[in-house]
């Protein structure tokens, strides 16, 4: 899960936010015929950190989209929870897309309504979202300005300078459609990191894992490296293949996921995607993606008006990594399922909510796989006014409203959303502020945390323990580890949300819960980088490698992070949905109801692991030309975060196991 902070959006104190479960924001009434749109006004602009240097040239060109709300939302919610209940009598009657059109989404007589106020004021309405989520728009700052009853500014803004509008959006009241959001206007805000040819950003910079490495967990020891406590430690896994983490994790031979579709969302799209994973599968002994099996529905690349630069600004293609791993582990888990790819334009809410809504809208994928987020809460930027004192929200209500109502028309469909915890443990380090990522923070979604696994030569589960991580480096003499390089490099995210409520699934599981909130992750599955899954990936290598001559060719390396265990939780729900003959659509009530009554899931509180391992890498990156470096990287130490009997905050109820296969194919 790659994350880059691009900006921030709202500062507010978290204390004024509380425990409150968030909904859909009301609109108050203002004087001139209109009414406030809640939650969408960049609150950072009453910071003096952020001082407003002038407005934006009244001739600049602007883009936005316009979020529009379902019709009767409160029956939506309700469906949607009722649908995803196993103690109600709903469970499982789901919608189909015409059913949810017909019921919940906004009517073409309300997008014309809307459309007519947005024009009337100069705009051009560039295009209409999926089930009319959406209307995007294109206009001059002038017009933008007075569309929305703002003005567009200019402000000092992470050492540059950023527009922003300058006040609470607005919407006439001649308007009755419900509106949630306004998105595009601002590039200071919450965003995530980690399709066409001719835009391809092309490969990304290679990478070789060194050896000595393990094929199976402890399969070589480190016996001429110092001992770590007084114990040789193991190498870690050169990476860990599909067929490992199938036996681990019990999903088997019997089924492959056959009839199911998988959709993967990140930002961008690699044009060697596909026959990457196909090249993938086939070296390590797995169908390669049949004719039809994989569709790519993405944006194209960069092709977004939320930033000036979205391409630079989101990281380029250093996102290619994460869609070869997500592909990959996804076809790894169910080598028989569908996957479908939306790449979105860039790294921005108003582009990844574009690929969410598409997603919902075609229908035909059941589980939606998100190996990206952000903090929720900055406090790690002084000069921009961000302390513990005055946290910094990156997310302002309007924005998650949008989520929530694509969410919840997922919930209402038969859709499941899973979202990676993190990768920066409680996010003290990270973001100088404990509290859960967005949106595996949010109540309507999956999330999935990590852990590090120990797979036996028979492809079973050795051990499986919190995925936290400390490294320590070797003495100048290299006679032993220095304690004084001990550095917290990564572990899983989790903790206690104080933006939303427990949710009710959550009841009788989760206990000890410091703020009342919605606790994170759910459940988990491997993701510490030592002991990982091997991926394929057309890179650019710049030196001569195990895989060929320096140059742009296909080659192997071993990835870890949450990015890895949300794709290979979709894989296995996908062979529950074949066992099951149905969709799972919103897991979490089923997965708490499982962990109430059973031994479905495995505990990785229940046996201890080694110490850690010992991690080899090539100084260059590449080959041993210029020799090793060694380091020790521990096992289940996650920031503030640990694992515990039952649910914890860095694995959630546990991982999955063959019972867990076998209660949720009888619709437990």
């Amino acid at each position: 899960m790659r994350t880059t902070r691009v900006g921030v959006l709202a500062i507010i104190a978290v204390g004024t936010v509380g425990l409150a479960t968030v909904g859909m924001s009301p609109a108050s009434a203002q004087g001139g015929g209109r009414h406030d749109l809640h939650g969408s006004r960049p609150a950072w602009q009453t910071n003096p950190k952020f001082q407003k240097t002038g407005t934006v040239a009244t001739s600049k060109k602007v883009t936005a989209k316009v979020w529009l709300g379902a019709n009767n939302s409160s029956d939506l919610a309700a469906l949607a929870q009722s649908v995803s209940d196993p103690t109600s009598a709903s469970y499982g009657k789901y919608l189909t897309h015409d059913q949810y059109v017909a019921q919940f989404a906004p009517t073409q007589a309300q997008v014309a309504q809307v459309k007519s106020w947005l024009t009337s004021d100069g705009l051009s309405v560039t295009s209409v979202g999926s089930d009319n989520h959406y209307v995007a728009v294109s206009g001059t700052a002038a017009e933008v300005s007075k569309a929305f009853g703002t003005t567009m500014s200019t402000y000092k803004f992470d050492g540059g300078t950023v527009q922003a509008p300058d006040s609470t959006l607005s919407v006439p009241n001649s308007v009755t459609t419900p509106v949630l959001a306004i998105t595009g206007l601002t590039p200071a805000g919450h965003t995530v990191q980690p399709q066409s040819q001719p835009q391809d950003l092309g490969a990304p910079a290679g990478f070789v894992n060194a050896t000595p490495c393990s094929s199976y967990y402890g399969q070589k020891d480190a016996t001429t490296l110092p001992k770590f406590q007084g114990k040789t430690l193991p190498y870690a896994v050169c990476g860990y293949t599909p067929k490992q983490l199938r036996g681990t994790y019990g999903v088997g031979n019997k089924q492959d996921g056959s009839g199911q579709t998988v959709a993967i969302v990140d930002a961008f799209d690699s044009s060697t995607l596909a026959a990457d994973a196909s090249t993938y599968a086939t070296r390590h002994g797995d169908p390669a993606l049949r004719r039809g099996q994989f569709s790519d529905l993405s944006f194209p690349e960069g092709a977004s008006t939320a930033s000036p630069d979205p391409i630079g600004d989101c990281g380029g293609n250093g996102w290619y990594g994460e869609q070869a791993l997500d592909v990959e582990a996804v076809h790894g888990m169910a080598t028989g399922a569908n996957i479908q790819y939306v790449g979105a334009a860039s790294c921005f809410d108003d582009d990844l909510l574009a690929s969410l809504s598409k997603i919902v809208s075609i229908n035909k994928a059941s589980l939606i796989s998100n190996s990206w987020g952000e903090p929720t809460v900055i406090a790690n930027d002084p000069a921009d006014g961000c302390t513990t004192d005055t946290p910094c929200l990156t997310l302002d209500q309007s924005t998650i409203d949008a989520y929530q109502s694509i969410f919840q028309q997922g919930a209402v469909q038969g859709i499941g959303f899973y979202f990676s915890s993190g990768d920066d443990g409680d996010e003290l380090a990270n973001a100088g502020y404990i509290h859960p990522d967005y949106p595996a923070g949010d109540p309507w979604v999956t999330a999935v945390g990590g852990t590090a696994l120990g797979v036996t030569k028979a492809n079973t589960r050795q051990f499986e323990t919190g995925w936290g991580t400390n490294k320590y480096s070797l003495t100048a003499d290299g006679k032993s580890w220095d304690p004084t390089t001990k550095t917290w490099l990564y572990g899983a995210g989790g903790g206690f949300s104080q933006l939303f409520d427990q949710p009710f699934y959550q009841r009788g599981v989760v206990r000890n819960n410091p703020t009342g909130g919605r606790a994170v992750p759910d459940i988990a599955m491997d993701a510490d980088p030592t002991t990982g899954m091997l991926i394929g990936e057309t890179q650019d290598f710049a030196l001569p490698s195990v895989f060929g001559p320096a140059g742009v060719h296909y080659g192997e390396y071993r990835v870890g992070g949450t990015s890895l265990a949300s794709p290979l939780l979709a894989g296995v729900q996908a062979v529950a949905q074949q066992r099951a003959h149905g969709r799972l659509g919103f897991a979490n009530p089923l997965i708490y109801s499982l962990a109430k009554t059973t031994s479905s899931f495995y505990d990785p509180a229940s046996k201890g692991p080694d110490a850690g391992n010992i991690r080899s890498d090539y100084t260059n990156g590449y080959n041993n030309a210029d020799g090793f470096l060694y380091t020790v990287r521990t096992f289940d130490q996650d920031s503030s975060l640990n694992v515990n009997r039952g649910w914890d905050d860095v694995t959630g109820v546990g991982t999955v196991t063959g019972t867990y296969l076998d209660k949720v194919a009888r619709r437990y």
